[in-house]
């Protein structure tokens, strides 16, 4: 039995993913945060937070590493700990100093903080020839316009440094690009408290499919556990309305994808780390996106699962731990699986959601999650506010999409 220290967490489905692959490997977790309110809060009907059930619950300042590293190294000569993990991009870069601090398995913490931060990603990538989006990196709105006529229109604004498409837009002229600048100069401080870099990401608008590469690096050796695709919705946002794995796409363009997302994980010199990389598939060949230095979110990772019977939640626990992943594929029946996003497309208080009967008893269908009565809803801006999903699979082929797409027609939200 290992002895996990993990380091703040999402609320959402990773969150009950990684304590549960903890658990059925058989090893036991401490669990360290700032405000503890925050994951009472995003306890669900089925009982407590599944992080509540850690075997230490700690709380410190995460965002401040100045004190955190040295009282984690009391705690550690006391509670032993074998790894360290987070679900939560925003701890990403502190895990990785901790597992350097404390002498445990991990990736280099400079090869995370540049996965982390848009702007170096860009930077990292370019400097290495690796295919990405035309770009600039400006300090306010006057800079921004200036790179923006040199990049041409239409182009897409970025923070450096938010998570589920928060803030991205796709801007066709000079007065959307600051409306989405000034958006951004207004949001200083993100969710979890910590100060926001004013670095503004500028990139040409890459078209075409989008797909992301699952990989799990381990002792130098990069395992591509495969490849999913996804629908995007919501402009001039950018979100995810769903996603099926495996992709359906050609051998070649799989193929290609892979390439595009290992040359940048090894350019950004990222190792013992589970990585999910977002690739455009364009007319002039794949482009990176971005690199994300831990498992899918949007249960992706159980699409995954469901198909090969690889466990990704499990892999990271395994490199955390300084172990070999599993990631043998073990026939499940299945040949593709999928999941679609339900999308308020108003502002108000869910009064319910109607159609879930019907949908429930569809063939095929594995997860109908839905929120319920009084729950606040507004049009949706980034990949945060989902009232719910439904997920299928398909035994035969790759119709799990298909099943997935027209479900939610079903269940109308009534606002």
């Amino acid at each position: 039995m290992a002895h996990l220290l993990v380091v703040e967490s999402w609320v959402g489905s990773m969150s009950r993913l990684l304590p549960r692959a903890i658990g059925e490997g058989g090893h036991e977790f401490t669990f360290v945060t700032r405000d503890l309110h925050h994951y009472l809060r995003g306890a669900g009907s089925d009982g407590p937070h599944p992080l509540l059930a850690a075997r230490n619950i700690i709380t410190a300042d995460t965002n401040d590493m100045g004190e955190l590293l040295p009282h984690l190294e009391r705690l550690h000569a006391v509670l032993a700990f074998d790894g360290v993990v987070s679900s939560c991009d925003y701890y990403l870069p502190a895990v990785a100093r901790i597992a350097e601090r404390l002498g445990l398995p991990g990736p280099a913490a400079e090869a995370v903080e540049a996965a982390c931060r848009k702007d170096l990603t860009r930077r990292v990538l370019a400097e290495a020839g690796v295919p990405g989006p035309r770009f600039a990196l400006c300090a306010d709105t006057a800079q921004a316009a200036a790179a923006a006529r040199e990049i041409g229109y239409p182009l897409v604004v970025k923070p450096v440094d938010l998570c589920a498409g928060m803030l991205v837009r796709e801007v066709r002229d000079e007065r959307e690009l600051e409306a989405a600048c000034r958006a951004l100069e207004e949001f200083p401080v993100n969710a979890r408290g910590q100060d926001r870099s004013p670095v503004l990401l500028l990139e040409a608008l890459l078209t075409g499919p989008e797909v992301s590469v699952e990989t799990v690096s381990f002792g130098g050796v990069i395992g591509v556990v495969g490849v999913t695709d996804k629908s995007i919705g919501g402009a001039p946002a950018f979100i995810e309305t769903g996603h099926m794995f495996p992709a359906g796409i050609t051998p070649e363009s799989e193929r290609e994808a892979v390439d595009a997302a290992v040359v940048a994980i090894k350019a950004l010199g990222l190792d013992h780390v589970v990585c999910h990389t977002e690739i455009k598939l364009t007319s002039e060949g794949p482009k990176v996106v971005e690199v994300n230095p831990r498992p899918a979110g949007n249960r992706i990772t159980e699409l995954v699962r469901h198909v090969t019977g690889i466990d990704l939640a499990a892999a990271c626990v395994d490199v955390a731990l300084g172990q070999l992943p599993d990631l043998e594929p073990r026939p499940t029946g299945m040949h593709s699986a999928a999941i679609a996003f339900l999308l308020p497309d108003t502002t108000g208080t869910l009064t319910g959601i109607e159609g879930a009967d019907e949908v429930r008893a569809q063939p095929g269908v594995l997860e109908l999650t839905l929120a319920g009565p009084g729950r606040a809803v507004r049009a949706a801006t980034s990949n945060n506010e989902y009232p719910g999903h439904i997920m299928t699979a398909d035994t035969q082929g790759s119709g799990a999409r298909e099943t997935a797409e027209q479900a939610p027609r079903a269940p109308a939200p009534r606002v």
